[in-house]
């Protein structure tokens, strides 16, 4: 077991829960967040080991909450996981990780034990 704290951003909970059941809420604390304002908001006051991040939400995008933890000095080393239906080549945009939806729940559990055992 890793363990460590995640914050999971998506703007539908079905996909939270889905993605929480996968991570097993036994092996890391999970907090969830619908839009990119409340995924900034929770990122800054919990200072997550890794986020999962969706790509499209409410509010600021993906992509502009991944911009803010990036520049914040006490959330620059976050662990980000980047969710996208898009098909474009997203390594330019500073996430540790992307993964194309639809993915395996089984995928995002390897990815984020990878990321968590390697900091």
């Amino acid at each position: 077991m890793v363990g460590g704290t995640i914050l999971i951003c998506d703007d539908r909970p079905v996909v939270r829960e889905l993605l929480k059941e996968a991570l097993g809420e036994e092996n890391y604390a999970i907090f969830e967040a619908g839009d990119g304002d409340e995924s900034v908001a929770l990122a800054r006051s919990l200072r997550p080991d890794l986020v999962v991040l969706d790509m499209v939400m409410p509010g600021r995008s993906g992509l502009d909450v991944l911009s803010e933890l990036r520049t914040d000095p006490s959330l620059a080393g976050t662990l980000v996981v980047m969710c996208s239906g898009s098909s474009q080549d997203l390594d330019d945009f500073g996430a540790d990780r992307w993964l194309q939806k639809p993915f395996s729940p089984l995928e995002l559990v390897s990815v984020v034990e990878e990321l968590l055992e390697s900091r």
